[in-house]
């Protein structure tokens, strides 16, 4: 004896497509998870650039300053002058060897993605939800009927417009075509 199974088609294609979604979500994590590490390494090495700029901003602040002789030395801006030594020394930062490189630990790292996702789907949820509130969805639909209102009236209105055009139309070819119809009904 054999036993047929019926089973509903939403019933086999909803883990197909439940499962198909999270496959797609963690694809999406992870991408996203990979730019976040390249942009924490561009964000580490532009840090350590940052660093050496301030130590040579401290060097110059620690030297000796000689007092002004002459009215050039009141000069505020450094506009024509030559570049500082800093920006010669931006590009060497970059070739540091990366043990120098600050690292943000992994479960940090997964800990800050997860919370910057978690963020964005609560406030999602939340612009969802008070979209599909009662008093929401009542103001919409009173709109929607004033809307509707109007368009009907406007479209009456130039219906009226362009049948009183047309007849008006009509009236002057009849009379065009036929001018002893005028005088001959007159008389």
């Amino acid at each position: 004896m054999t036993q047929q199974w019926t089973l509903p088609a939403w019933a086999v294609l909803l883990p197909v497509v439940v499962g198909l979604a999270l496959l797609v979500a963690v694809l999406l994590l992870a991408v996203r998870v990979g730019r976040t590490g390249r942009r924490a390494t561009a964000t580490a090495a532009e840090v350590g650039a940052l660093r050496d700029v301030v130590a040579v901003l401290e060097q110059q602040q620690r030297a000796p300053t000689v007092p002004p002789t002459t009215p050039s030395d009141y000069v505020i801006t450094r506009v024509g002058d030559d570049p500082p030594e800093v920006e010669e020394r931006a590009p060497a930062s970059v070739s540091r060897p990366p043990a120098d490189r600050p690292v943000v630990a992994a479960p940090l790292f997964a800990d800050l993605v997860l919370r910057e996702s978690v963020v964005q789907a609560a406030s999602l949820a939340a612009g969802v939800r008070r979209a599909l509130a009662p008093e929401v969805r009542h103001r919409v639909r009173l709109e929607m009927k004033r809307d509707v209102k109007r368009a009907r009236k406007q479209r009456r209105t130039d219906l009226r417009a362009a049948r009183r055009d047309w007849e008006a139309r009509r009236r002057a070819e009849v009379a065009s075509e036929d001018p002893g119809l005028d005088e001959g009904s007159a008389a």
